[in-house]
């Protein structure tokens, strides 16, 4: 998601609203949805709360609110509850009158938490709802980055098969991934969802996490001995940087780099140092620092690196999921009981 905010006085894009006629006496409260969301249990949120649909995904070219922006909208329609994915909600957001505050998010970094626990406004959130999109992503792009898939499909489209008078069997050969060793970085909902998918296609998998008990491998054992390294870790303080020139020198030679967390994992120069070196064998990245990457970075020269923009998570599943998870919890937390994912329960008492 990009992080590109409009400017305040934007005027926002006619909605499409479920909404009692103008006039009419509202019994329930009524939500903004700007997040997309589908599947049966969006018609239940419909009779929980009025809806007023218009997610932000929607819009060409791409809107995404600011706090003032947000609260303007919100305070334009009448709504007490906000149900966001890209949008911000901080500032003047929690100067309304809010019930709740719902983000279509594993990690809802775009709401102020503090702010909204000053309030007394719930945050609601939605732990694992693209953990399925993001592990087949990552299975995607090692077969990818091992297979020379990307490079195969440009060859023929530019009708070089026999390229330099080779034959393709000659330039793409390549190891197969089955009774090798995966390390996975992170072992929470993602890292999870992967370990059973590479186990499934014959991988033996480690997983380094201090916060997992099952996960029993040091980095350091990790790195050193797993011939694919796959980063599912979250970005804190703690991990911004946790793969660094010592972690790719430990690395084994010749071993394959997968990112479909977050980029700040690793430190840019050392991966580029590292492909250069032949250290790594191949690498595959699916988000970049400040979801972009300039056509001239380093990255892109390398025909042994699968680059994709942040699409790990893009699936109509992960939007059924985290629908019934709002759904669920705005239900629990509209009948008086305790909400499931709440990142400050506190409010609650």
């Amino acid at each position: 998601m990009t992080s590109t905010q409009p400017d305040a006085s934007d005027e926002p894009a006619a909605p499409s609203e479920r909404q009692p006629p103008t006039g009419q006496a509202r019994d329930r409260p009524r939500a903004l949805v700007t997040a997309p969301l589908r599947s049966p249990a969006l018609e239940r949120l419909g009779q929980l709360v009025d809806l007023v649909l218009d997610p932000w995904i929607d819009h060409e070219p791409l809107r995404i609110y600011d706090g003032e922006a947000l609260a303007r909208r919100a305070r334009e329609i009448g709504a007490t509850i906000l149900v966001v994915e890209a949008d911000y909600c901080q500032g003047p957001v929690f100067d309304l009158p809010l019930i709740a505050v719902a983000s279509t998010r594993g990690d809802p970094k775009n709401v102020d938490v503090v702010a909204a626990t000053r309030a007394g406004v719930p945050v609601l959130f939605t732990p694992g709802r693209n953990a399925d999109a993001v592990a087949e992503m990552t299975i995607a792009l090692l077969l990818a980055a091992t297979r020379h898939v990307v490079v195969a499909d440009r060859e023929v489209r530019a009708g070089q098969i026999y390229r330099d008078g080779t034959i393709p069997y000659q330039r793409m050969r390549s190891f197969e991934i089955a009774g090798r060793t995966a390390g996975l970085v992170g072992l929470g909902a993602v890292g999870r969802a992967t370990s059973w998918r590479m186990r499934g296609l014959g991988l033996n998998v480690q997983a380094y996490d201090p916060y997992q008990d099952d996960a029993e491998s040091s980095l350091e054992e990790l790195l050193s001995t797993s011939d694919i390294i796959s980063m599912h870790a979250p970005l804190t303080d703690a991990t911004r940087g946790m793969i660094g020139p010592e972690q790719f020198t430990t690395m084994k030679d010749g071993a394959i780099y997968l990112n479909t967390a977050r980029a700040e994992l690793h430190d840019g120069e050392a991966l580029v140092k590292a492909l250069s070196s032949g250290k790594l064998a191949s690498a595959a990245l699916d988000h970049f620092p400040g979801e972009n990457l300039a056509p001239d970075d380093p990255l892109a020269s390398f025909q042994n690196v699968v680059l994709t923009p942040h699409i790990g998570g893009a699936t109509y599943d992960t939007e059924t999921r985290q629908t019934s998870m709002v759904t669920m919890d705005l239900e629990r937390l509209l009948s008086g009981e305790r909400p499931l994912h709440c990142m400050n329960p506190e409010v609650l008492q």
